[in-house]
């Protein structure tokens, strides 16, 4: 067996969502399974194509039972900040934004998440595509974005 970060019991936290990729009973495959950020204990430690170290997750808020690959997964106790939005999600400007009194993006206007970053100063922020603004990617402070559409 490889040498698996975590054994069965240990509490960790997921990096990333984790969506059905068909091998999870009952639900389409696609469909979303666990937030990130979210805990979970573990409980079964396999392998995958005998190089990657699966982990059967037991996410009881959830309950469901999650196969995590290791780098899915940090301890539970490690640093973390949560973010409202996740990659890939629709987000709406709260207000309008500028740059150096030019307003780029309108309030109301629609974007789509394509990085998250956890460590920017004042708070979490997010490179963010505005479909008014095609080709460019502006970073956007958390408490100036708003859902688009109902959450999962």
């Amino acid at each position: 067996m490889m040498n698996a970060r975590w054994d069965y019991g240990e509490a960790v936290r997921l990096t990333r969502n984790v969506r059905n990729d068909g091998t999870y009973p009952g639900l389409d495959p696609g469909a979303f399974l666990v937030r990130r950020g979210s805990i979970g204990y573990v409980v079964d430690v396999g392998t995958f194509l005998q190089d990657q170290v699966i982990y059967s997750v037991n996410f009881l808020d959830e309950g469901k039972i999650v196969g995590c690959r290791e780098e899915e997964l940090i301890g539970a106790d490690e640093a973390w900040t949560p973010s409202k939005f996740e990659f890939r999600e629709k987000v709406r400007a709260a207000r309008g934004l500028a740059v150096s009194g030019e307003t780029l993006v309108a309030a109301g206007e629609i974007g789509e998440v394509i990085k998250v970053i956890r460590d920017a100063p004042g708070g979490v922020a997010y490179h963010i595509h505005f479909d008014s603004l095609p080709g460019r990617l502006l970073q956007i402070p958390e408490t100036v974005l708003e859902a688009a559409e109902a959450r999962e």
